[in-house]
């Protein structure tokens, strides 16, 4: 298989042998994301336009779109320019105005002659009493009623184009459409009463009424379940590739981590446990491992990570941690050194600020294997750093870390097994299209000890009466986090309005009791900012979200968002994430300044009566939309044409079992199943998946 399926030739074509599409609207079409025939017939109907024939336009309500059988009257030409051309009309009961701008009489004349029978279409609006209707969409003769859609499919338009260019272009780019294999299970076919493709496309773009134009109809089910099949076959793929290269088994005899575990202070949960069950037995197979761990704040997905790092030290080799911030390092570095310590682990640090000798030092005893786990930031990605044995990376919060660094890390040794941790709970559906070639472990429950926090709301009207509150917890011997809004796009005004609470919250309860972290500060004097915090020294931190992951302070039981209307969801369940650490009961209090929009509104009561991350992920996913849950400018979301992930999260999980299940019955796709699915990823323009095909 080397090329494009030929009869896949014509939708690949060049638009311009499109009827109806010269090199101008090709061009226009550029706009809708469109280069070829075949990515036009994925632009589906946004709407549609009821043409049902009625007797008369009094049985509709302006402005609205009317199709009548009329008797044409009298011509009004106009009596000065820039005046409209008037055609009288009458249907079974009203008389009415036919409008024109800038028409040519002998034009209208000849579409429209004077006792004459004609119907026409269009929308019906009300002047002074007087019914109109300017330039109707459709003149036709009583002939040829048929030809009019009784409900019109409406297009998404770009700059340049129109309903009808549109609609002729797609009637011919629809005529290339050929029949193709079936790639879906034939019992899940079957079980969703779904049609074929080419039946499934143009239903879809022939619907009869609103319902056809829901991603819930069937031939939209269809046309989706397509599109995440042969997006989560090419994961697959992907997957299978990987599993193909070789890698280190990595087989501990248990006793370092039997030690660490038993140091600590509570048992674990069983969530972790089966977590670190699921992990140890993917490190011990001959193939690269490549797990992502997804756990709620607070979950206790650090405590996973070492065990996994212990595996890898009991087998003789050695682990890396990499976290996103010199912050979270160091608080790496404090959790689990004593847990090392105790197992007898050589655990070190190596960040940007190791320079010279103490740098040479640590390079050193990483390569001739004296260090066992290195926790760094992505300073150890650097050249000159080289392991004796790496066996496992660990990258905590994936998001800030593309794929090209996940890969440099895994080069480092021989294709080093990696385990990425999120914080972020992220809805299923995005966990799959987003880490479908990873293989997933859910903590989904919080360790013995977690309080939970109360959230409450209150408005900014009331902020004299937040800071009182404040001031008597502090003189209690408790701390708190002060969080302050992101507005505006300008660095410098956010910075202003920081630097002015900072300084009313130091009148208020003491020049060394308030302390301030900010994006301009250097990584220096954020880290002494927080040291100062995380040893009591200052009882409030004043601070932009530079907080939002992973920083760990037991004491601070207080977090109060200020204007919590301006964060989204996930960032406002990360704040709160760092209250409830200790022993101390939590409260998180939501500053808003009203009056609330409906979804500001709906995000903050959710906030208030939930504590579960992926309960407010999944809202958060039907809020906002599935670009903005991850930032699509790095998200490495694929863009979907029909498919749509907020309403349809659930056939993505079937795509993934379904892909995976196909390429483990018929690796190589040569079965007819196989075949038509290897059309399909020619159709979605998978070519990358195709080629892993031919390498395997």
């Amino acid at each position: 298989m080397s090329g494009r399926p030929e009869n896949l030739f014509p939708l690949f074509a060049p638009l311009e042998r499109l009827d109806g599409i010269g090199p101008k609207s090709a061009t226009a079409l550029g706009g809708l994301g469109v280069e070829t025939p075949r990515d036009l017939v994925f632009v589906l109907p946004q709407s549609g336009v009821n043409r049902k024939i009625r007797a008369s336009v009094r049985e509709v309500t302006p402005p609205e779109i009317a199709t009548v059988e009329v008797e044409i009257g009298n011509h009004i030409p106009p009596r000065q320019r820039n005046r409209p051309y008037r055609v009288l009309v009458h249907d079974a009961e009203q008389e009415f105005q036919l409008v024109y701008f800038r028409a040519h009489g002998d034009y209208l004349n000849k579409l429209l002659p004077s006792g004459q029978r004609r119907i026409v279409s269009g929308r019906v609006e009300v002047f002074d009493s007087i019914y109109q209707m300017a330039h109707p969409d459709h003149v036709l003769h009583p002939s040829e009623a048929e030809k009019l859609p009784l409900f019109e499919p409406v297009y998404p338009l770009a700059a340049g184009l129109t309903q009808k260019l549109m609609q002729r272009a797609m009637a011919s780019a629809l005529s290339r459409v050929p029949d193709l294999g079936e790639w879906i299970d034939a019992a899940l076919k079957k079980q969703k009463q779904w049609a074929d493709w080419k039946t499934a496309l143009i239903q879809g773009h022939s619907p009869a009424s609103v319902d056809d134009l829901s991603s819930f109809s069937l031939d939209r089910q269809r046309l989706a379940y397509d599109e995440f099949f042969a997006h989560q076959l090419t994961l697959a793929l992907a997957r299978a590739e990987r599993r193909r290269l070789p890698g280190l088994a990595t087989k501990g005899d248990g006793a370092v981590l039997r030690r660490v575990l038993h140091a600590l202070p509570y048992s674990p949960t069983g969530a972790q446990m089966r977590a670190i069950a699921e992990i140890q037995a993917d490190m011990a197979l001959p193939v690269k491992m490549n797990r992502l761990l997804q756990g709620d704040v607070g979950s206790g997905k650090t405590l996973v990570a070492l065990a996994a790092l212990l595996t890898a030290v009991e087998a003789g080799g050695q682990g890396a941690l990499m976290a996103p911030t010199e912050i979270l390092v160091r608080q790496h570095m404090q959790g689990l050194g004593p847990l090392a310590a105790s197992a007898g682990v050589r655990l070190e640090i190596l960040t940007g600020r190791d320079k010279g000798k103490e740098r040479a030092r640590k390079l050193e005893q990483l390569a001739t294997g004296k260090i066992d786990v290195v926790i760094g930031t992505h300073a150890i990605f650097q050249k000159d750093v080289v392991f004796h044995d790496l066996r496992l990376a660990v990258i905590d919060e994936q998001h800030r870390f593309g794929v090209a660094q996940r890969m440099a890390l895994g080069a480092k040794g021989n294709n080093v097994d990696s385990l990425v941790m999120t914080a972020t709970p992220i809805p299923r559906s995005l966990a799959l299209s987003q880490y479908g070639d990873m293989d997933l472990s859910l903590l989904d429950e919080k360790p013995p000890g977690r309080k939970p926090v109360t959230t409450s709301l209150a408005s900014t009207e009331r902020l004299d009466e937040v800071v009182s509150h404040l001031k008597q917890a502090v003189q209690e011997g408790r701390q708190a986090y002060w969080v302050c809004p992101l507005v505006e796009q300008s660095e410098a005004v956010n910075l202003t309005a920081a630097q002015s609470r900072f300084e009313a919250l130091r009148a208020a309860l003491g020049e060394n009791c308030v302390g301030m972290v900010h994006g301009q500060l250097t990584s220096g004097e954020k880290d002494a900012a927080m040291a100062k915090f995380i040893a009591g020294e200052t009882r409030v931190l004043v601070a932009t979200t530079v907080i939002e992951v992973g920083v760990d302070v037991p004491n601070a039981s207080i977090m109060v968002i200020e204007r919590a209307e301006s964060f989204g969801l996930a960032q406002l369940h990360q704040l709160r994430g760092r209250v409830g650490r200790g022993a101390a009961e939590s409260t998180c209090l939501l500053l808003f300044e009203g009056p609330l929009s409906d979804s500001s509104s709906r995000r903050l009561k959710l906030m208030r009566d939930t504590e579960d991350g992926f309960k407010i992920s999944e809202e958060d996913l039907a809020m906002r939309g599935a670009g903005d849950v991850i930032g699509t400018a790095q998200s490495g979301l694929p863009r979907f044409r029909v498919a749509d992930l907020e309403r349809q999260a659930d056939l993505m999980e079937i795509a993934q079992s379904d892909a995976r299940k196909l390429l483990h019955d018929d690796p190589r796709l040569e079965s007819e199943r196989g075949q038509a699915a290897r059309s399909l990823l020619w159709l979605m323009e998978q070519d990358k998946a195709i080629r892993l095909i031919q390498v395997g």
